[in-house]
């Protein structure tokens, strides 16, 4: 009896590309990162400021109510471009988001890494633009929680606690800031964070840097400005980078008596650095069709 050996036979099937290839990267980093021990517990923490700000909006329009808790007219209670700007520049808001990110993001490339797994992302069509995008993603959806979201809530809640547009039209410039400002901190947070993920393959080693290059770019700044008390000297440190251009996004003077320009340069030099070295560690490779 004749014995066929079948050979390998090319697949003449048609690839269907997807709209969005990265969406199932983005919808599995979500899911982790909520598996994540303490994760919930940190994010609930993140987001007190946003209640704090809203219940502030709240009893600035019903100031009468409140008269016997205030003495006199209390700045936080002054809805303005400042109070955004308040929110959106804090020392403890920009924190949490450096522990979102310790927690959520240090491992999204260093466990792929680690797992060599970025052959078999890249085995299917999907390229390293859809790769960065999907992980990309999962920074970009835990920060729209703590800045877009609750800025453009504290807008309408404000024009709906006051009845009335005159918000708008005294400051129309706010929802604009809101937006810029929350890209601000998307874009530089979650390239800060891809690239220091990239650079190893341990998750634990790579949520230490992420904290610790946000912290001692801080502390630099701290001891060089106490020597010899240069305001350009806030161009060392991330924090005080983002809270300058954070300011001049809302119109409103920033901490530092220097040019915030400097810090968008710098801001903007390093998230392209960061773009350059993730291109140069990602390599994917070539799928035949």
């Amino acid at each position: 009896m004749p014995i066929s050996e079948q050979g390998y036979r090319h697949w003449e099937g048609t690839l269907i590309g997807r709209r969005r290839p990265w969406a199932p990267i983005t919808r599995l980093g979500i899911k982790l990162a909520f598996k994540r021990k303490y994760f919930k517990f940190v994010l609930g923490v993140s987001l007190l400021p946003a209640l704090i700000f809203t219940v502030g909006i709240y009893i600035s329009e019903k100031i009468e109510d409140f008269k016997f808790m205030i003495r006199g007219r209390n700045r936080f209670l002054t809805v303005d471009p400042a109070y955004f700007k308040a929110y959106f520049t804090g020392d403890f808001l920009l924190f949490m988001m450096v522990m979102i990110m310790v927690l959520a993001g240090a491992g999204l490339i260093a466990d792929d890494l680690k797992h060599n797994s970025l052959q078999l992302y890249f085995a299917r069509p999907l390229r390293k633009r859809d790769y960065l995008l999907g992980k990309l993603g999962v920074v970009s959806f835990f920060l729209l929680l703590q800045t877009l979201v609750p800025g453009l809530l504290f807008f309408l809640l404000k024009l709906i606690f006051s009845g009335s547009f005159k918000f708008f039209t005294q400051y129309p410039r706010i929802p604009l800031a809101v937006v810029l400002d929350s890209l601000l901190l998307i874009v530089f947070f979650g390239l800060y964070t891809l690239v220091l993920s990239s650079l190893g393959r341990n998750r634990r080693f790579v949520s230490i840097l992420i904290f610790l290059v946000y912290l001692f770019s801080d502390i630099f700044f701290g001891v060089f400005y106490g020597i010899f008390h240069l305001p350009a000297f806030c161009l060392l440190s991330l924090k005080a980078d983002l809270q300058q251009v954070g300011a001049a996004l809302f119109g409103v003077p920033g901490p530092y008596e220097f040019p915030w320009m400097y810090s968008a340069l710098v801001l903007a030099g390093l998230s392209a650095a960061a773009v350059f070295v993730l291109l140069r560690k990602i390599n994917s490779v070539e799928v035949i069709k």
